[in-house]
């Protein structure tokens, strides 16, 4: 392997594996790569973890708050990890949790004013990292990705949802 080819899961393919696997194992090693350099710097710049980073934009975007459930729904986690990530937050100022006036059961998370405050840097520096990430693609062609991810998106719904 070159040098300059840093192992990622598209290097474990080989031209004799179908294309549409090779495409797949690229798209993932595209994303691992600006997943991997989200997570870094949101810890060396901001101190935190990726999860608490999109619980906290779950939030910023219900300023009304979010059950613990529909949060665990949307973040595609456990109950018990959004509940882990809820107390670090509560503990730091950054949200609160409240007493849902519907279901004595439940309990509303909404983001503090400290949290809405830290939230919107941190989504100003993150905004800053994915420019970078992509300026190395013209804006002709990172429509033309747009659009082509699009219709992959469509297609694989419709196969998934077959099954």
């Amino acid at each position: 392997m070159p040098k300059n080819i840093i192992p990622d899961s598209e290097t474990r393919a080989t031209a004799e594996h179908a294309k549409d696997l090779r495409l797949w194992l690229r798209m993932l090693a595209c994303t691992n790569l600006i997943e991997n350099h989200v997570r870094a710097r949101l810890r060396s710049d901001f101190d935190i973890t990726l999860p608490r980073f999109d619980l906290m934009s779950q939030l910023e975007r219900s300023p009304q708050g979010l059950k613990m459930g529909e949060l665990s729904k949307r973040m595609m986690v456990t109950g018990g990890n959004v509940t882990g990530i809820t107390d670090q937050l509560v503990r730091e100022g950054l949200v609160v949790r409240e007493d849902s006036p519907k279901d004595r059961r439940a309990y509303i998370v909404k983001l503090t004013a400290e949290g809405r405050k830290s939230f919107r840097r941190m989504a100003e520096a993150h905004e800053g990292w994915m420019v970078a990430l992509f300026s190395g693609m013209e804006e002709r062609q990172r429509d033309e990705l747009y659009d082509l991810l699009a219709s992959l998106k469509t297609s694989a719904a419709k196969v998934a949802a077959k099954h």
